[in-house]
């Protein structure tokens, strides 16, 4: 059972909309969000990434960041350039790209299912990045970026937004990336009603994208009941910002691997090693040189010193049953990247380099050529798998999925008031 609430979102006018909304900001670092700002004064990345209005000496984590995350959300309300809706609402939020749409609600979530393990984790987070969210929403006094949740497809929600989605739209508009963004406002109270008892049947939701918000979000609110011992539960800091889209929605994209050495093997011997546990093939014809995507399970693609291998996993390397060992990016792990390559623990290594599948084979190829030995093209990890992992209580290997499109952030702001 899922408990969800509507709230009063404080959001853009509608003529900005398509300036303020921008990028998490995670995805970039002080650099390009300052490139971003520098034609753009609406720009959510004023709040999310507020040292982009301060001098480059001082340190992202100093406490006058988040004063300025904070003056300036305050300053952009405060000319108007967002409004608050007055009854408490849901959401809903569309995403279009490269034609494929997700259609998702937005809405608050509970903190307790978070902390009871009724919303689940499948990323441990690491302390300094759940830090420095937990200043960011503290001195904002607000979830100023949605946590990126998924469901198991239930046939009278989807019904219910499909037919929503047929009334006039609050916002539309395509942003820079050529993703479009349309968003509608649920405020009749009865279809508000229905929904959240609806989402009351869904056994679980699951974090795709945001642990370190939410981990920060749920540290926040309790601060909170901390100062306010009174508390009933009901009260805004008691809840998340989220949207939550069905699992028959969702687009994983691979997450690739490079590597900087063949840990003193030569050519020949690191092929000689992996046969061990795969099929190695050389690819033919355009696929040589140009690369090779996955199709299946347990295939890989191999780019070595500018050659592409066709990599395929052997029976007896994995568990089938086992819902961690099966994955795609446990068996390079633990057949070549840690035997192999002696990469032990890729969350610390400074051999190895992701790649996002959004970016493509090209820069596969382009860091080869650049600064990397062997390249890794992998085949997606599906959305079920990361819910099988959840659902044990397990996390998933780092660095497992990519989802696109984004949220954008500055759409909608929950206040902890």
């Amino acid at each position: 059972m899922a408990k969800v609430k509507g709230f009063r979102a404080i959001r853009p006018k509608k003529e900005l909309a398509s300036k303020i909304a921008a990028l998490p900001y995670d995805v970039m670092d002080s650099e390009e969000a300052r490139e971003v700002c520098k034609d753009n004064e609406y720009s959510f990345l004023h709040v999310d990434k507020a040292e982009v209005d301060l001098d480059k000496s001082i340190d992202i984590h100093d406490k006058r960041v988040y004063e300025k995350a904070r003056d300036n959300l305050n300053s952009m309300i405060s000319r108007g350039e967002f409004i608050e809706d007055e009854e408490e609402c849901l959401y809903i939020y569309r995403q279009v790209m490269d034609g494929r749409s997700q259609t998702g609600l937005v809405f608050c979530a509970s903190i307790d299912d978070y902390l009871n393990n009724n919303i689940k984790k499948h990323e441990f987070t690491r302390a300094d990045k759940e830090e420095d969210r937990v200043n960011h929403v503290d001195y904002c006094d607000a979830n100023t970026g949605p946590i990126f949740l998924t469901y198991r497809y239930n046939k009278y929600l989807t019904e219910i937004v499909d037919a929503y989605t047929k009334k006039e739209f609050e916002y539309d508009f395509i942003s820079d990336d050529g993703i479009r963004h349309t968003v509608w406002v649920i405020n009749e109270e009865n279809v508000v009603k229905v929904m959240k008892d609806l989402f009351l049947e869904v056994d679980s939701l699951y974090i795709a994208d945001g642990h370190h918000r939410s981990a920060s979000a749920a540290r926040v609110s309790e601060m909170r009941r901390k100062e306010n011992t009174n508390y009933t539960g009901e009260e805004e800091f008691n809840y998340f910002l989220a949207v939550a889209f069905p699992d028959n929605e969702l687009h994983v994209m691979d997450y690739n691997r490079v590597c900087k050495d063949l840990n003193g093997y030569s050519k020949e011997e690191f092929i000689n090693k992996i046969k061990g546990c795969f099929y190695v093939e050389k690819a033919e014809g355009d696929e040589l040189k140009n690369g090779f995507k996955p199709k299946k399970r347990h295939t890989f693609g191999m780019n070595l010193e500018g050659e592409w291998y066709h990599l395929i996993a052997k029976e007896g390397s994995f568990d089938e049953f086992d819902p961690i060992e099966r994955l795609d990016v446990s068996i390079l792990q633990e057949n070549i990247l840690k035997p192999v390559l002696g990469i032990e623990d890729v969350r610390t290594s400074n051999r190895i380099d992701f790649i996002g599948g959004i970016r493509g084979i090209k820069e596969l190829n382009r860091r080869v050529n650049k600064d990397m030995k062997v390249a890794f093209s992998m085949f997606p990890t599906d959305i079920h798998d990361i819910m099988s992992v959840s659902d044990i209580g397990e996390v998933m290997p780092p660095k497992s999925t990519w989802f696109e499109p984004k949220l954008r952030s500055g759409l909608f702001i929950h206040k902890l008031r």
